[in-house]
């Protein structure tokens, strides 16, 4: 019997197929889903690995054989599921395991208007009804079989993202795309057709064993193929999908990553700029710059803990317009209060046709601090770890300490925060500052107490 345990997350499901989980089980959870959500209806997509057609398939047998109507949009990225959800005003599901390796698949569900579906809100009450059914067996269904039907929104997606942003006066720009052999290879050509942009795209075969490098370009090692291409061509600007087209990171002319956090601020800018006096959500290891920028622009700026869970409970609790993560996702109050990197793509895209300069000098502006990156240290007592350094740090003369999320210690000139991974015996440091070389100091410091 599969051990759900090891496969239910915090905000999806996720697993090795056909190990943890399987067409039979995806079946079970179509079923759940429909009676936790009590829908009528609902959207199913997926993405490009070999077992996600037939997964995807299966959770619309369970979900059709219990009463509901199934809309099958076939590939997608997670964000047009979630514009299917939005549009249609219908709860979805996307089979995807994001930028996992193959033989990983998952599913991310929502309610109507992609309303995302956690432990807190029906994931934990789905996990408990195929944990029921798979030892009892699942109830036969009463009443009528619903219907399933296929249809295509690959065009209004598009159409729909590009209503967001203005591009009617971007100038001719030179992009190399590296879609990571991911669903951006299936967006990407849609979204971008009709705009002044020489496409340059790498790796846009839909292919679920990532031949070429894995889908998540979070990690440095598998932007560097892009980064070279964007030197090689004398591109524009450089964007990098992960597997399920839901995150964008930017790389500059020089082939530099463009920080997350420069993206958020400009972003935020544009969209104050649409949006007066709005209010914009971060994350609380997200870069100074960002409420420093929204405030000079007229916005609230609201810091939140890590995840998009809680970016999207603040999201919906204070009308925010936008919010950003330093993990490139990035949510839009015009898009359900769901993430897309393609919209926040197209903001950058705009951002830089519409004058004259190169990226890096954009983005300078936005970028105004030096930072670590996360850096991950394993350790087996996180508990202990966490209280050595708070205790380190106490007493450091100006310094505040909370615990928001893990420890953020903050001073005039430096913040750090350490916080312990959810899934993994790690404890994860962030540190930014005025200058390198405090960076590097607070860096050796603080891993020489988590590492001791």
């Amino acid at each position: 019997m599969a051990d759900l345990s090891q496969i239910v997350k915090a905000y999806d499901v996720r697993g090795v197929v056909p190990d943890q989980w399987d067409e039979s089980l995806a079946e079970l959870f179509g079923a759940a889903f429909v009676q936790v959500t009590d829908a009528s209806a609902i959207v199913v997509g997926h993405d490009m690995r070999p077992s996600s057609p037939g997964l995807s398939r299966a959770f619309a047998r369970g979900a059709a054989a219990h009463g509901a109507d199934v809309t099958e949009i076939g590939l997608c990225s997670t964000d047009q599921l979630y514009f299917a959800s939005g549009q249609l005003s219908l709860p979805g599901a996307m089979f995807t395991a994001s930028h996992n390796p193959a033989q990983y698949n998952g599913i991310k569900m929502c309610r109507a208007g992609a309303a995302p579906v956690g432990q807190e809100t029906g994931l934990a009450d789905i996990r408990a009804l195929v944990e029921e059914w798979t030892e009892n067996g699942a109830p036969q269904p009463a009443g009528r079989t619903g219907t399933i039907t296929q249809r295509d929104t690959l065009d209004d997606y598009a159409a729909h993202l590009r209503s967001l942003v203005d591009l009617t006066r971007i100038r001719p720009l030179k992009v190399v795309v590296d879609a990571g052999n991911g669903m951006g290879g299936h967006t990407v050509p849609t979204v971008l057709a009709g705009l002044p942009a020489d496409l340059l795209p790498m790796y846009f075969e839909l292919d679920g064993t990532f031949p070429n490098h894995e889908a998540n370009p979070l990690d440095p090692k598998n932007i560097v193929d892009l980064q070279a291409k964007v030197r090689e061509t004398g591109a524009d600007i450089g964007l990098a999908f992960d597997g399920d087209a839901d995150r964008c990171f930017v790389v500059d002319e020089r082939g530099e990553p463009v920080s997350p956090s420069a993206i958020t601020a400009l972003v935020a800018s544009r969209e104050l700029a649409k949006h007066p006096g709005g209010t914009v959500i971060h994350n609380l290891i997200t870069s100074w710059s960002v409420p420093e920028v929204v405030r000079e622009n007229g916005g609230t700026p609201v810091r939140t803990r890590v995840g998009h869970s809680f970016i999207k409970q603040e999201m919906a609790r204070t009308g925010a317009i936008f919010g950003g993560e330093h993990s490139a996702h990035y949510y839009f109050r015009d898009f359900w209060n769901a993430d897309t990197g393609m919209l926040a793509a197209l903001h950058v895209l705009a951002a830089l046709g519409e004058q004259g300069g190169t990226l890096s000098d954009l983005v300078r502006q936005y970028d105004r601090y030096a930072a670590s990156g996360e850096i991950n240290s394993t350790v087996a007592d996180q508990a202990g770890r966490m209280t050595a350094v708070k205790a380190a740090y106490a007493d450091v003369p100006g310094a505040q300490l909370d615990e928001l999320d893990g420890l953020t210690v903050t001073t005039a000139d430096w913040w750090f925060n350490l916080r312990a991974s959810n899934t993994e015996p790690l404890l994860r440091l962030n540190v930014e500052a005025r200058d390198k070389a405090t960076v590097a100091r607070l860096v050796d410091e603080v891993l020489a107490l988590v590492r001791a």
